[in-house]
């Protein structure tokens, strides 16, 4: 590449950037910069132009306009090998820049400030950053253009051993491009959902989405079907998509989306708890004093489901679990962490996937909840309804259920909410006893949780996600030894089913919210 002319650099993240400055004047670029980028660089002793002394041109409208200046964008654009190109560049006193290092204002993060006015929100739109990063990156053949602190080091070797190869070139263009999109989908978002009347509106006109390739699949949902994981660019949710897989075969489709629902079902206790998921539905779900109780009486709702299933626990995996676990087939472990000697016991099944993803200690949770259709999209805000006390709901029977009922009923109605509907869950205070999943009519749910019940369900709770259009669902609960109900309630037979409840000393609980899970 011979000698470095200029190298601009312009950074609201800072990190790295007075090492790879440093590096660069060293192979004899000269630095320009404008602010608080500036500041830092010279402050570290590396020696830096100001872009207003290199353009002759001062910033001007409390800094809006730096960069836009045909010497900084003639410096990015002009084409080295095209004699045109360079004698205008002459003509005009433009001198080459060949290493561009922006990243950009922190519109995210600003506007993720609860107090963030839309003013603030206009002022962090960064005009010369992107600007430059597309000047740049579209003439990535004669300039170094970066984006990513992450790349610092490996273009500072490459410069050294004497040139940037192109594939490294391009693959720096196509992250500026990617980077200035999302930029872009951000702005369009958030400028998409400020209404004409001051408000703010929950969706957005266009609706733009980031999302970077993490992973490509073996195959997709069968083997026919091809399949790759990305993972949602800025989300900081503990979460299967940030986790980390420690062991084991490489995750499929499937595996993913049942260790998704796995830990989404761990994540809404606040007790140790251990979900089993099996074709993407429970088949246990338990509380325990530790890890291995809990996983134990999991187990116990269905042990047959149980085999090959995918597990999520709430708490740190310790050796006591990690020997059950290795009792029988596994197919995924998720958990916050795992001890060593659990991971060293648990390492011994070389096909077992363990993944591990953090502290789930910070139990906010928010976004959307997206799904495909072929040639559109429908969005609604993630399933996040929760009981604050199941004793202060409506009790329209004239039993009240006992205190170990709506503990029940709380339990049940936390494992009803992530059971594809139509939903059945019978439980006592903390296991679940039978799950009914998907049918297409509600009695038939409750025959199918009595069925699949592996324990007694004599003096059991049901947690059923819809209300029972008939009584029939209810005749079937009690016939199976239920002796409380908890249901959002609404239908038009409400009456007739309360009614029923009542013949047969039944508590019936409604708590006025339906979690359908299509």
């Amino acid at each position: 590449m011979g000698k470095l002319n200029h190298a601009l650099i312009s950074v609201s993240d800072k990190t790295g950037v007075v090492e790879f400055a440093r590096g660069l004047v060293e192979l004899g670029a000269t630095i320009l910069s404008t602010g608080g980028t500036a500041n830092a660089i010279r402050t570290a002793g590396v020696p830096v132009t100001e872009v207003s002394s290199h353009t002759g041109s001062p910033e001007i409208l409390g800094g809006r306009v730096k960069t836009l200046h045909p010497k900084i964008h003639g410096g990015l654009l002009g084409r080295r090998g095209r004699n045109e190109d360079v004698k205008q560049m002459q003509e005009q006193g433009i001198e080459p820049i060949d290493v561009v290092v922006v990243n950009l204002y922190p519109f995210e993060s600003t506007i993720a400030k609860p107090d963030c006015t839309f003013e603030e929100a206009v002022e962090n739109i960064d005009i010369g950053g992107p600007s430059m990063l597309r000047s740049a990156a579209k003439n990535h053949q004669d300039v170094v253009v970066v984006v990513d602190p992450g790349d610092y080091g490996r273009i500072l070797e490459a410069l050294q051993a004497g040139a940037v190869p192109l594939t490294l070139r391009r693959e720096l263009a196509r992250k500026v491009f990617e980077h200035t999109s999302r930029y872009d989908g951000l702005i369009a978002n958030y400028l998409g959902r400020q209404a004409d009347d001051g408000t703010t509106d929950k969706f957005p006109t266009r609706l733009s989405l980031t999302y970077e390739r993490a992973e490509i699949l073996r195959y997709g949902e069968n083997p026919h079907q091809e399949g790759a994981f990305y993972r949602e660019i800025g989300s900081t949710e503990p979460s299967i998509s940030a986790g980390r897989q420690l062991h084991g075969k490489a995750m499929s489709y499937n595996n993913y989306l049942d260790a998704n629902s796995a830990l989404e079902l761990a994540k809404e206790f606040a007790d140790v708890a251990v979900v089993i998921i099996k074709h993407n539905n429970p088949c246990g779900v338990a509380l325990g004093a530790t890890p291995v109780e809990a996983y134990r009486k999991a187990r116990e709702t269905d042990p047959v489901s149980a085999f090959g299933g995918v597990i999520a626990c709430n708490r740190p995996v310790d050796l006591d679990m990690a020997g059950e676990v290795t009792s029988t087939f596994v197919e995924v472990l998720i958990a916050p962490a795992f001890t060593e000697e659990a991971l060293a016991e648990l390492q011994r099944k070389k096909d077992l996937r363990l993944l591990t993803v953090g502290s789930l200690e910070s139990r906010t949770r928010d976004g959307y909840d997206l799904k495909k259709l072929v040639g559109g999209l429908i969005l609604q805000d993630r399933d996040l309804g929760a009981l604050a006390d199941v004793k202060t709901l409506t009790v329209p029977t004239k039993r009240k259920p006992t205190d170990d009922e709506y503990a029940a009923c709380a339990f049940a109605w936390q494992v009803c909410k992530h059971v594809k509907s139509n939903a059945i869950v019978f439980a006592n205070a903390t296991q679940t006893v039978g799950v009914g999943a998907g049918q297409m009519s509600r009695v038939d749910s409750v025959k199918l949780a009595e069925m699949k019940a592996n324990l007694p369900v004599q003096g059991c709770v049901m947690a059923s996600d819809a209300f029972f259009p008939f009584r029939d669902g209810l005749d079937a609960a009690v016939q199976a030894g239920v002796t409380t109900v908890i249901q959002p309630g609404g239908s038009i037979r409400d009456d007739e089913v309360v009614k029923a409840a009542d013949e047969q000393n039944v508590a019936m609980v409604m708590t006025g919210m339906r979690h359908f899970r299509h």
